[in-house]
């Protein structure tokens, strides 16, 4: 099964001689689970086709914002409801989450609450999860027809799910606890509060469950295809 990368950003160049880039992340993160990869660089410029390029979407992380104007967002969104139209599968990440929401008519912003950074725990109704976050933005407006599934006390919309065919979610599940140990030093000094990054420091060694977001990730996809 072939799951087509929409890559929104570039990891910090500090970190990717030891981590790669965001697409390599999720390779990681998804190995061993029956799917392949093709990487298209929307960041840059490159898009795919249309919806059918691959049997299913994963749009990725970025520094940027979703409400921001840049020239590849607006082609973005409506690559999105294509993708939506068509029935194709698609999950997305962080930014992913919010340019889904912003594409299908909610709404992104910066949350005046500021970060949301390391582990943090996520209730999904019949279980919780911890996850790795790591963001200011937020869906403050859900499209119509949007459920959440996953919730936290600093983001209310922290996954949503539109009809069958499309997953989102806000954390990080690629990331790494020794990416977020990387990121918090290479990358957040300066940007994030101190005391938000030496308590996301403080947790960085506690578990995770990034495998049980990729199991449900690769499962969505599958039965989907399927389908």
């Amino acid at each position: 099964m072939l799951i087509g990368i929409l890559q929104t950003g570039h990891a910090p160049d500090a970190l990717k001689p030891a981590h790669g880039d965001y697409p390599d992340l999720f390779q990681r993160l998804l190995r061993d689970k029956g799917l392949t990869f093709r990487t298209w660089a929307v960041v840059d410029g490159k898009f795919p086709s249309g919806p059918h390029d691959a049997d299913g979407w994963l749009i990725t992380g970025s520094r940027h914002g979703a409400y921001e104007d840049h020239p590849w967002i607006p082609p973005l969104e409506r690559l999105i409801r294509d993708i939506h139209k068509q029935g194709v599968p698609m999950v997305g990440i962080c930014f992913g989450h919010q340019i889904i929401a912003q594409a299908m008519g909610g709404r992104v912003e910066k949350w005046p609450g500021g970060w949301s950074v390391g582990r943090t725990d996520y209730d999904w109704g019949d279980e919780r999860i911890a996850l790795n976050a790591w963001h200011q933005d937020q869906v403050v407006e859900r499209p119509e027809g949007a459920k959440v599934v996953a919730t936290s006390p600093f983001c209310a919309n922290a996954a949503l799910v539109y009809g069958d065919s499309i997953l989102t979610v806000q954390a990080h599940p690629e990331f790494s606890r020794p990416f977020v140990a990387d990121m918090i030093e290479k990358r957040g000094r300066g940007l994030v509060p101190d005391p938000l990054l030496d308590r996301a420091k403080a947790a960085v060694e506690q578990p995770i469950d990034d495998q049980r977001l990729a199991d449900r990730i690769a499962r969505f996809f599958k039965e989907r295809v399927t389908a």
